[in-house]
């Protein structure tokens, strides 16, 4: 599909709202284009769903979105025979669906899912494009349509919990980061509503604490915490109030980080 063809599906369809800070957006592009897989890799609400969303809608696809957990399996993905009315039926799962579809699959915090759900994805993520169906004994090559997309967030890895270097290997990665602070308050002030010169002190106070990550907090704000932040306000909530319950008590349960940050959030906003 041309750019130009591109454009025009992105002009007709509502495609949710993504502001590029790179080139992700065009290697999103090329990697659908030539039938490849990608992965995704950064902090948690650093706007990779909203990233895909966009992506799937900009190119007229359909978007299959599943959020992996410790109990999710290879049948959750595929399939599974179920009883309805007395009958035995197959009902497909998401990745089958969208490979039936030619859809995007987008699998978020892949790492998170049981061992056998990589085995799964192996055959789609190479040149055969394929999903094999053990139990209905299809075999089900993926049209050009299809593309799979995965994300994990890197600082909740460990050893029992990482993508193989075998499984690395097959993706396409793209990192992604908190935007800088001129395009963060840009995002923010877009989804919340606030004029982007009250949303700037907030980005400011959001730099403070992520650069608290690894000392007393095991994850900084995220962009999305700060769009709940400034839409509360802008719907009336007094600022004090705003930051700490969007911005200062999802970080911590710790009553003395608790009110560490609350200090911090003063400074920073003078």
């Amino acid at each position: 599909m041309t750019r130009s063809a591109l454009k025009a599906v992105a002009d007709d369809l509502d495609v949710p709202y993504y502001k590029a800070v790179g080139d992700e957006c065009e290697l999103f592009e090329h990697a659908f284009r030539h039938r490849l897989p990608l992965l995704l890799k950064g902090p948690t609400g650093c706007g990779k769903t909203r990233f895909v969303s966009h992506m799937a809608a900009r190119l007229g696809r359909p978007l299959y979105t599943v959020s992996c957990h410790d109990d999710l399996t290879a049948a959750d993905l595929t399939g599974r025979y179920l009883l309805k009315g007395g009958d035995t039926v197959w009902a497909d799962g998401p990745l089958t669906r969208a490979v039936r579809e030619g859809a995007v699959c987008y699998l978020d915090e892949v790492v998170e899912a049981r061992k056998d759900v990589t085995v799964v994805l192996h055959p789609l993520t190479d040149d055969r494009r394929l999903l094999p169906l053990d139990r209905t004994g299809e075999l089900l090559e993926a049209p050009d349509g299809f593309m799979l997309v995965v994300s994990y967030n890197p600082g909740y890895q460990n050893v029992l919990k990482a993508l193989k270097p075998s499984t690395r290997q097959r993706f396409l990665a793209i990192e992604f980061d908190f935007p800088a602070p001129e395009d963060e308050a840009a995002i923010v002030a877009r989804e919340s509503g606030l004029p982007e010169g009250r949303v700037v002190p907030l980005v400011r106070l959001a730099g403070a604490l992520r650069a608290l990550k690894g000392q007393d907090l095991e994850e900084g704000v995220s962009t999305r915490l700060l769009v709940y932040c400034a839409t509360l306000i802008g719907s009336g909530v007094k600022p004090e109030r705003a930051i700490r319950t969007a911005l200062i008590e999802p970080l911590t349960d710790d009553a003395d980080v608790r009110q560490a940050l609350l200090r911090v959030a003063d400074i920073a906003l003078g």
